[in-house]
């Protein structure tokens, strides 16, 4: 063995075993299979030795001769070596992203529904203590109708009890025709808690977001995907910076960190698991695929133009039908046709909420997504895709905590969703001095409710009722589009703008997307978005997609309806919001999100 094969033997080993060691230096596993290779090679490196000693006696008429059986096998060995080294099976890579927003906005005047109960209990609480045999003026309603405040206290605790037991419409019809149940709520009415119309502002929220991803080869065909993540404010540790903490929250999908939006809402330092799954490939030697995990079903395409991401692949799911971390399956086939290119199909199946034992007092259901997705296309020129959804016994509230209206749980299944998608992008090159992307979307949901009510919303069901207005359950229709377009320069800097607009009933299932105010996928109403990408001139060091770059940019919202990306309660107009109706989200009338960030992607 010469010197020269000896240095590049060398080289090339220590390379592949210690670039990636600082990464995994904390599993304890590895580090012990790491420094059984070490020891591995530096035996290696006195075979070496040993064997350029011999070279060196026989070119010097030495009787020594060296074993071509001995070099062949340490070569070998040496390729068994590199086979397993971390650079060859694992895959590390992740982004960062510190952003700075200025949020603002203008709402409506309204009832607070939560401040009224509690205003009301408050008020006979302190009556009661008082005076228990008088109505005194804080409860002169109740007084007025022949009541003590020791009754009226009474009756209201009854009242939330029997509340809490109505399950279905015509349990609702049924508790309001009782006139002892409709004088309370046009009592509660008394304390009523009315917020007035207000400009919220914050004018400097600043936000970490850092997530780490690792790729393994496992065996032959079967690779493992994990994605770690945290997302928080600067100076907090919960979801209080964007849910408008002590007051009425300002939309459902922001009312606190749930299982599908773990560290998709800024909330705590806590790396979480994001993504994790495996899959086998090539199954049966055909195109297939099976995969199994916490699947990659946020961030899907086209939302990849405005954060300057590679395309998603076939793992994605349109952002305009679904941005939820959901734990699921998917089958997918990918025939080669010579007239459509990257073309696939996939059946997807996720749980959205697992219900536990069912028992005499438990009778929920779990809820589920369905979906079909159909690419006929799929090219860096031109990806066309089709999708269908179906979410199954959707449930009323997620599981949450210390939220503005305490620990919520699902109470009830309200029935069914179907949503329906179409949607393109494209790349024109060489459009002028740079390159032209574009994209657009198009969306429909479809409600198929049940006869069940959500006690703990005031007896709204799946897009029907008000507050204490309960609706017979009727399907209902909401149509969505987004639109979009980035020009990419030369000079690295990218120009986006991009528009969406939900009708009244739309209602998709978005609530991980990384808007602050709300997601803009499932406004009810308009969204304006304008951006400017400079990316940093200098070279990609850890993959070829590596990139650091500043966005600018600025987000508007035009809302026409309450009860953006809410599927409990029947939307209101805007315009119509006058100050006596009673809510539990507070109805924003506009919302701004002035923003800058820098990010690395690695």
């Amino acid at each position: 063995m010469n010197q020269t094969f000896k240095k590049k033997l060398l080289v090339a080993l220590l390379a592949g075993l210690t670039v990636p060691m600082a990464a995994l230096a904390a599993d304890a596993d590895l580090a012990q299979k790491i420094e059984a290779l070490s020891r591995e090679l530096e035996a290696l490196k006195t075979q070496v030795k040993a064997n350029e000693d011999r070279a060196a006696e026989q070119a010097k008429g030495s009787a020594a001769k060296a074993d071509p059986a001995a070099v062949a096998e340490l070569k070998s060995k040496v390729k068994r070596l590199e086979d397993k080294s971390l650079g060859k099976w694992l895959t590390v890579g992740g982004d960062f992203q510190f952003g700075i927003h200025n949020l603002s906005g203008e709402t409506r005047p309204f009832v607070d529904v939560s401040a009224t109960f509690a205003n009301a209990q408050q008020a006979l609480q302190a009556d009661f203590f008082g005076n228990p045999s008088t109505a005194p003026g804080s409860s002169t309603y109740f007084g007025a109708m022949g009541m003590s405040t020791s009754s009226a206290l009474t009756g209201l605790m009854g009242f939330a009890q029997n509340m809490a037991a109505v399950a279905t419409y015509s349990d609702a019809q049924a508790f309001l025709g009782n006139p002892m149940n409709a004088g309370m709520v046009q009592g509660i009415g008394a304390f009523a808690a009315p917020v007035a119309s207000y400009k919220p502002k914050n004018s400097a929220l600043m936000t970490n977001r850092f997530a780490l991803d690792l790729d393994a080869k496992v065996t032959q065909d079967v690779t493992a995907h994990a994605r770690l993540a945290m997302y928080k404010t600067f100076g907090s540790q919960t979801e209080a910076a964007v849910t408008n903490a002590g007051s009425a929250p300002f939309f459902a999908d922001r009312v606190g960190v749930f299982d599908g939006t773990v560290s998709h809402v800024p909330s705590d330092s806590r790396l979480n698991v994001d993504r994790a799954y495996a899959t086998w490939s090539n199954i049966a030697e055909q195109p297939v695929w099976f995969s199994v995990g916490r699947r990659p079903s946020t961030a899907g395409a086209p939302s990849n133009l405005r954060t300057n991401d590679q395309r998603p692949g076939n793992g994605g799911v349109p952002s305009l039908l679904v941005d939820y971390a959901f734990d699921g399956m998917t089958v997918g086939y990918a025939p080669d046709i010579d007239g459509l290119p990257g073309a696939y199909g996939k059946v997807c199946y996720g749980v959205g909420f697992e219900s536990g034992f069912k028992t005499p007092s438990n009778s929920i259901s779990d809820t589920t997504m369905l979906g079909i997705a159909l690419v006929p296309i799929d090219t860096d020129p031109l990806r066309v895709w089709l999708q269908w959804n179906r979410g199954m016994k959707i449930f009323d509230a997620p599981v949450m905590n210390d939220t503005y209206f305490g620990d919520t749980a699902v109470k009830t299944n309200l029935g069914d969703i179907d949503w329906f998608g179409v949607g393109f992008m494209s790349t024109l090159k060489k459009v002028g001095p740079g390159n032209l992307n574009f994209f657009a979307d198009l969306a429909m949901s479809r409600t198929n409710p049940n006869n069940n009510v959500s006690a703990q919303f005031g007896f709204q069901g799946l897009l029907t009722g008000g507050f204490f207005n309960p609706e017979a359950p009727t399907k209902k229709t909401g149509t969505a589009i987004a639109l979009g377009v980035r020009y990419d320069l030369p000079s690295r800097t990218k120009l986006g703008l991009e528009y969406n607009r939900g009708s009244k009933n739309w209602i998709t299932f978005a609530p991980a997307a990384d808007d602050l105010w709300t997601a803009k996928a499932g406004t009810r109403g308009n969204v304006y978005e304008a951006y400017v990408i400079q990316e940093l001139d200098r070279t990609p060091i850890s993959s070829y997609f590596s990139r650091a770059f500043f966005r600018f940019g600025v987000k508007h919202y035009d809302f026409k309806y309450t009860g953006s990306n809410n599927w409990v309660g029947a939307p209101v107009a805007i315009s119509s919001v006058n100050g006596a109706d009673m809510m539990a989200t507070t109805p924003m009338k506009t919302a701004t999100d002035i923003y800058a960030t820098f990010e690395a992607k690695f």
